[in-house]
């Protein structure tokens, strides 16, 4: 449908006594002339004007497709009375026809730009004919797939990392292993809950027949980032301090995507109350229970504790256990304020958008970050009741930075709990955990004897008939290791 008109329009004015005046429009398919016909005299009667000032809905017109004939209709306009009338109406025809023309061009030029964008497509390099918006659009396209492929790629580097150091410490971990599978001071797999891997392990001091006291005992909770915990991780631990007559029970609990922050949580306080109900069966002093965890371990058993305590401050609450049964909380490379670290894990891994789906949305970071609760006024009943905490932190540890216990433990203090920072200068995050007890030299390991066995008169005597721990791997594995860990 043509949109306007190339032929000049003959408007004829008569001053006949009629009350109309006809209009005639001459045919469209006339080539338009350089320059519009010149305005006639008012004696003449007539005026002349270019159709090209008016739009097609000013015109009355019928649509012309593929040669089709064209009709014409009249068009009326009031009756002049006078030659001063006609002068009046000439005016008023040629400033519209200069309103007409701007529109025309204006209309022309959106037209072209909607031709240009709908048009023939360019490259994405070219900025000829293309918006704002579209390059916005295809610098956020490169910009997503720059990102999924630099997260491939640390994600293809850190498991061939975790290859090559799980090979290197692999010495260390057969002669564990066996320990694990082979010795008969190990009670493995006791349920002690419904949901799939509510199990834990029991780590026993040598009998002896001379020494059948109750020991204290240690319940600990394995790490592995909430995707990959499981209980036998804690078999070094167990190995060495079941050697100073110390029970360790290692406890298990669903990891992710079988379960989120919350389930872990019910798995691990379900395992504690298991431990503090039933240890006496396995020789322990159910008076002298310490609660552990390392790494996503430590910011479990800690949300644990700090829940459980705030149910006993409810009298309404029903538990199974009681905060009062724990001597002392230990926590080892731990985070505890689920905000700081969502930040810093999002530049190491877990991304932050995984790290959010484990903990069950943005939303659950505040109920799950014990730094941030202890905090609220309404919970100061309940941090009354928690027992001592001793957090310990490698200061070169790079995954969970030493910072995130040295908070922790401010802000414990602050709300009037008892808490202690244990620093380990130039640690990583595995050297506490993994590589030093594997060179026999573990500082954790003394820490931790001397203070569950402080005060009590036989612990030396007990040290002394205690195995010397012996070295596993040798020492330039273990320092190779340390450098491409991935932790």
């Amino acid at each position: 449908m043509h949109k306007f008109f190339n032929k000049s329009t003959r408007l004829y004015v008569s001053n006949m006594q009629s009350q109309i005046l006809p209009i005639s429009i001459s045919n469209p398919f006339i080539p338009n002339p350089t320059s519009s016909p010149p305005i006639m005299p008012p004696s003449a009667g007539a005026v002349f004007f270019n159709s090209i000032h008016y739009d097609a809905d000013d015109l009355p017109h019928s649509s012309i497709e593929d040669g089709k004939k064209f009709e014409t209709k009249p068009f009326l306009l009031p009756r002049v009375s006078s030659l001063d009338n006609v002068n009046g109406t000439v005016d008023v025809i040629a400033a519209s026809s200069v309103s007409y023309q701007q529109r025309r061009r204006r209309v022309a030029s959106d037209s072209n730009l909607t031709d240009l964008r709908g048009g023939r497509k360019r490259f994405f390099w070219s900025s000829g004919g293309r918006s704002d918006g579209d390059r916005f659009s295809v610098t956020r396209f490169g910009a997503k797939v720059f990102g999924y492929v630099r997260s491939g790629c640390k994600l293809i580097t850190g498991f061939l990392s975790l290859q090559c150091y799980a090979f290197l410490i692999m010495p260390g971990v057969l002669q564990v292993a066996y320990y694990y599978y082979f010795s008969s001071q190990i009670r493995r797999d006791i349920v002690f809950g419904d949901p799939p891997r509510n199990k834990l392990d029991i780590y026993l001091p040598k009998s002896d027949g001379k020494n059948d006291v109750p020991k204290p005992v240690i319940a600990f909770i394995t790490g592995g980032a909430w995707v990959i915990g499981y209980k036998a991780w804690g078999s070094l631990l167990g190995l060495h301090l079941s050697g100073t007559d110390v029970i360790v029970a290692c406890i298990d609990y669903r990891n992710y995507p079988k379960a989120t922050i919350s389930e872990m949580v019910e798995d691990a306080s379900r395992g504690i109350s298991y431990v503090c109900n039933n240890i006496t069966e396995y020789g322990g002093d159910p008076n002298r229970i310490y609660l552990m965890g390392q790494s996503a371990g430590a910011h479990i058993a800690a949300c644990a504790l700090v829940e459980q305590a705030i149910k006993e401050s409810d009298a309404k609450q029903t538990t199974t256990w009681s905060v009062s049964q724990i001597k002392a909380y230990f926590g080892l490379s731990g985070g505890y304020n689920m905000f700081n670290l969502a930040d810093h894990l999002n530049t190491r891994g877990p991304y932050k958008s995984l790290f959010m789906r484990i903990m069950g949305g943005e939303e659950s970071l505040r109920k799950y970050s014990p730094e941030i609760v202890i905090q609220d006024p309404n919970n100061n009943s309940a941090v009354s009741l928690l027992p001592p905490v001793i957090l310990f932190h490698g200061t070169a540890d790079y995954s969970i930075p030493a910072d995130c216990s040295k908070t922790f433990a401010e802000s414990l203090q602050r709300v009037g709990a008892k808490a202690e920072l244990k620093l380990y200068e130039g640690k990583t995050h595995t050297d506490v955990f993994v590589q030093d007890p594997m060179r026999g030299d573990d500082k954790l390991f003394d820490d931790l004897v001397a203070i569950i066995h402080g005060g009590d008169e036989e612990a030396p005597a007990t040290q002394a008939r205690a195995s010397r721990r012996r070295r596993l791997v040798p020492e330039f594995m273990l320092k190779l290791a340390g450098k491409i860990s991935p932790f």
